[in-house]
């Protein structure tokens, strides 16, 4: 089986919102989060992910259930652990669900959700999820004890959080692909599906690919950022090309 992309469009939105936040009804909003989906698609995209935000900074709403609805891929939706966005996905029916901590304050989704210190809340709304049909991964950094925790909580995945890693230079790098060394491995042994996102591009991803047991892998920023320049198709089939002869 080969490793798997997810693309995350989130960016996309953030430019639309950028101009037309007031104005989304306005025929001149762009670009179009579908549109951006559906080119995924056509680069060989395997899952499209996407992230309602409390604050509706980028994705909001309508963008999910129009891709719910007429791209023909699996959707991966990420959210914050509340009440309004479970009532979301109770009627969006993603195939997926990645739960990820949420402030105000960050610019993007940072460091790993605190499954242990957070079980009981979290725990329940694993519950709610997985009574739908919807498969539910743990967005975390890689920490054996959150590994832990996530196999305890009863979820079928685990993302990796990646933005150490991905940040780091030299040294530290390496001893951060360590640590998701460890985490994937220990995650493999429980039966948790390997996932990892944040921060993963180009440049850094031949040493991630290091990393055993990893089922797919969700970008999105570099992506995007790639797309300005040969367009969001293209960009995806260099990370998928780029990607070619991993071993689980």
């Amino acid at each position: 089986m080969s490793l798997l992309l997810g693309v995350n469009i989130d960016h996309v939105a953030t430019l639309r919102q950028a101009r037309y936040s007031g104005m989304l009804a306005s025929p001149n909003a762009e670009p179009s989060p579908l549109q951006a989906a559906d080119d995924a698609l056509l680069g060989g995209a395997d899952s499209i992910t996407v992230h309602v935000r409390g604050d509706r900074r980028h994705m909001q709403e309508f963008d999910a259930f129009e891709i719910r609805n007429q791209i023909n891929l699996p959707l991966n939706f990420e959210m914050g652990n509340t009440p309004e966005m479970v009532a979301m996905v109770m009627r969006l029916k993603p195939d997926f669900v990645c739960l990820v901590p949420e402030t105000r304050e960050e610019v993007t989704t940072e460091g790993g959700l605190d499954v242990a210190g957070l079980f009981d809340s979290l725990k329940n709304t694993v519950s709610q999820l997985q009574q739908e049909g919807i498969k539910v991964s743990m967005f975390i950094d890689p920490d054996e004890y959150q590994v832990e925790a996530s196999c305890r909580i009863g979820a079928e995945m685990i993302e990796l959080h990646t933005g150490c890693f991905a940040n780091a230079v030299d040294q530290d790098r390496k001893v951060e692909a360590e640590r998701l060394r460890i985490a994937a491995t220990l995650g493999h042994e429980v039966n948790l599906q390997v996932n990892a996102g944040h921060g993963i591009n180009l440049q850094n991803l031949p040493e991630l690919l290091t990393v055993p047991h990893l089922s797919e892998l969700n970008i999105g920023h570099s992506l995007i950022a790639r797309s300005v320049r040969v367009g969001l198709t293209e960009s995806v089939k260099e990370m998928r090309e780029a990607m070619k002869g991993y071993a689980l």
